[in-house]
């Protein structure tokens, strides 16, 4: 029995599905489903009550004990909103564009692992929907896929700003999705495999976050970039009049694209777990623990819970915290930061990878290290390299609008005088001229 046993440590096989029937994969996708559905019930109340303690304020408190049954009646709102067509529209993809969003968003979770293998009806299964050997690149092209639902919801209104905000949404999804996958390249290298449960297997003893924390750090940026949170949710940004793709949705066309959003945000916080954090791995040592088994079972499922939710509370508290960057900072950050830091490391790793076969030592001890010294130079590579602003003449006027949009000045330039202050002080002068 697993009680008894002084000390078990975690698979590191690949999950087993030889007992696996079609009844078993049926109730397994049914329960997904559920879990998903429920989970976004639960963070949208988590979500609420934590921005408002960050924000000193209450958060919802009047529907349902401590504001719990708030996701419901926004639910029953979106529900018998009344449901507007435009008369511009293109129908069917009008239609069809959010189903795609919210079926890609379900789909992401069957590859994940989260848990050993338990018994169900007296059968041995994982709690994993199903496994192939580029679980990975799946997961991937499932979240491409779903990229076509936002840019043919903008595009099928046949208005102006919802084909501006699903070009932006598809240029921001593009950029970051692209440092993404080469940050996971490097886990593929080191792993050997691309299958996600046999990713989670070869996380023992030490996690892939810390082996391989540059990879690791670029991944938690990118996927906040992925799924248009704050500081990134430029695409609909909740302080502007319009919310970028979805301006033209109501009723329950909106509510898939709203689902879809939380749900991406579990996806990508599952991922983070799976790859980075361990999957259902026991954390904190209690792989060690003498007499408990706290790898066998349903525990497993507990603790890849517990990542995944530390995840997504992640995304909440940037959301409370951050301010919003501007698009050009946005794309900056992806195009000229993270791609290369993340192409670098992946040259690092590989290249680590081709050493460790001629090198006795342990191969996570010495990624770990690789990883604190490239750590350090990007951190003192960003200390020296401020660029410096070249003060102009202070007896030079600025043309603010020079670009054809006003700029303000920077240190040492100063404006011309403004023609309206000198009109208002002439009609100063003049009624103080009457009042005498």
């Amino acid at each position: 029995m697993a009680l008894l046993v002084p000390f078990a440590p975690p698979t590191t096989a690949a999950a087993d599905f030889s007992q696996e029937t079609w009844w078993i994969t049926l109730i397994k996708a049914i329960c997904i489903v559920l879990f998903l559905i429920v989970s976004v019930i639960m963070a949208l109340w988590v979500e609420r009550r934590g921005l408002g303690r960050m924000q000193t304020r209450p958060g919802p408190n009047v529907a349902g004990p401590l504001g719990l049954f708030q996701a419901f009646a926004d639910a029953g709102k979106l529900l018998f909103k009344e449901d507007i067509w435009t008369d511009r529209a293109e129908k069917f993809i009008y239609f069809i564009a959010p189903a795609i969003s919210a079926f890609s968003a379900f789909m992401v979770m069957a590859v994940i692992p989260m848990g050993p293998n338990v018994h169900i009806f007296g059968r041995s299964t994982p709690l994993q929907l199903a496994d192939t050997p580029i679980s990975v690149l799946y997961i991937l092209a499932i979240a491409s896929i779903g990229l076509y639902g936002t840019v043919l919801g903008g595009w099928s209104t046949r208005s102006t700003l919802p084909l501006l905000g699903s070009v932006r949404s598809a240029a921001q999804v593009i950029s970051y999705e692209l440092s993404m996958g080469m940050s996971l390249v490097s886990v593929f290298i080191v792993a050997g495999s691309m299958s996600t449960s046999q990713i989670v297997a070869s996380q023992y003893p030490v996690w892939w976050a810390f082996a391989l924390l540059p990879a690791f750090v670029v991944y938690v940026i990118s996927m906040v970039g992925e799924v248009n949170r704050l500081p990134f949710d430029l695409p609909e940004a909740e302080g502007e009049l319009v919310a970028g793709h979805m301006t033209e949705y109501s009723s329950m066309k909106f509510g898939w694209y709203y689902l879809s959003e939380y749900i991406n945000m579990f996806n990508v916080s599952a991922v983070a777990t799976t790859i980075f954090l361990g999957g259902w791995h026991a954390p904190f040592g209690l792989s060690y623990v003498p007499f408990i088994d706290f790898n066998s079972g349903w525990w497993g499922f507990l603790w890849f819970n517990l990542k995944m939710w530390t995840m997504f509370f992640f995304m909440v508290w940037t959301r409370g915290t951050l301010l919003r960057f501007r698009y050009d900072q946005f794309m900056q950050l992806g195009w000229k930061i993270l791609i290369p830091v993340s192409m670098a490391w992946l040259v690092i790793v590989a290249v680590v990878r081709g050493v460790q076969t001629w090198v006795t030592s342990s191969y996570t001890v010495l990624l770990g290290g690789v990883a604190g010294v490239f750590v350090i130079a990007l951190i003192i590579l960003w200390i020296t390299d401020k660029p410096e602003v070249e003060t102009p003449p202070s007896d030079e006027p600025l043309d603010a609008f020079a670009d054809g949009y006003p700029v303000p000045p920077l240190p040492g330039q100063h404006l011309p005088p403004s023609p309206r202050a000198g009109r208002v002080s002439a009609t100063a002068s003049g009624k103080e001229t009457d009042n005498e």
